[in-house]
């Protein structure tokens, strides 16, 4: 398989460099003699995801305490999602999960562009527990998916793969919507995913930085990024099997993510490594009525906001160029 050159902005120096990769045949749409340039990510501003935050703490405030599944507070917080991408030009489709515990509907968005024969989902839960609003579970990663979306809209780059967001219901009940969109895919449409990116409680106050399958090649973007600010992210050890990527994991599709931790206990390598308590709960109010506005780590927020924006730009965003000038 033949290397192309991808050009892009570094990280850690701000200043440009050549990066060489090795792009999956199947996913790689760059005819032979070309290389791909890919365009610096956004920085994704957090106070702008925290303000969706708000948004869905109002609602389960307004909704008896609760964002979910089926509840007035999920559908409310889906209208506001689904309202905000509408707005900025997705093309977005509610699917109806009939076999959820709680029948309520997924919402699908997708950005115009790119080979849809190699698309790159990115999701996240949208509901809560009936126990409390979800804030950190999993209002933080929806609320971080649903600004990244906004900034791709408003940036309206070239576009070499195709990104499509899903944010899904019933997750708590058993990754029930997840699981039944995945079902509802042909054999042509699972092949044509070619990696699936999940982020589920991203914000935990005394949180760690996890990723899902670190070391795979479609977790290789998100543990750049995080790598990049010295972070040393470990494995999701905690989280495997337990949110979305399980469903597509289940169905041959390649997954990752990030997470920050639930119930689990910081351990004091980790407490040493990242700050934090050491055998305290990543997430103190996990599945609580305290999981609210003010159970967030807005640094951790923060970074993973740009994780997700870094990761769609590297897979997905770019234009190609001759890489051969002599024979123009």
């Amino acid at each position: 398989m033949k290397r192309t050159a991808s050009i892009l902005l570094s990280l850690a120096l701000g200043t440009l460099a050549v990066q060489t990769f090795m792009p999956q045949a199947a996913a790689d749409p760059v005819p032979i003699g070309w290389a791909t340039v890919a365009a610096a990510a956004p920085d994704i501003d957090v106070a702008s995801v925290q303000s969706h935050l708000t948004q869905f703490n109002t609602i389960a405030n307004q909704n008896g305490g609760t964002r979910r599944a089926g509840s007035a507070g999920y559908t409310q917080s889906l209208a506001y999602v689904k309202g905000r991408l509408q707005a900025a030009g997705f093309t977005v489709a509610e699917q109806r999960c009939t076999t959820c515990t709680y029948v309520s509907n997924n919402l699908i968005a997708d950005w115009p562009g790119g080979d849809t024969a190699a698309t790159y989902m990115f999701g996240a839960h949208l509901d809560s527990v009936s126990a409390g609003p979800g804030i950190n579970d999993n209002g933080s990663g929806s609320a971080s998916l649903l600004e990244v979306a906004l900034q791709l809209a408003a940036a309206n780059p070239p576009m070499l793969r195709h990104v499509r967001f899903g944010w899904w219901t019933d997750e708590e009940q058993g990754l029930n919507g997840s699981e039944f969109y995945v079902n509802s895919l042909s054999t042509a449409q699972r092949s044509a995913i070619k990696g699936y990116y999940n982020f589920d409680m991203v914000a935990s106050r005394n949180g760690g930085y996890f990723i899902n399958n670190i070391n795979g090649a479609t977790a290789a973007p998100l543990r750049e990024y995080w790598t990049s600010l010295n972070l040393a992210p470990q494995e999701n050890v905690e989280g495997q099997g337990r949110s979305d990527d399980y469903s597509f994991q289940l169905a041959g599709i390649p997954t990752s993510g990030y997470a920050t931790g639930a119930s689990a206990r910081k351990t004091s390598a980790e407490a040493a490594k990242w700050g934090g308590t050491a055998g305290s709960a990543y997430d103190p109010c996990y599945h609580r009525s305290c999981d609210t506005t003010s159970n967030i780590n807005a640094t951790a927020l923060n970074r993973t906001a740009d994780g997700i924006a870094y990761a769609v730009w590297k897979v997905a965003v770019g234009t190609t160029v001759p890489s051969d000038y002599s024979s123009r």
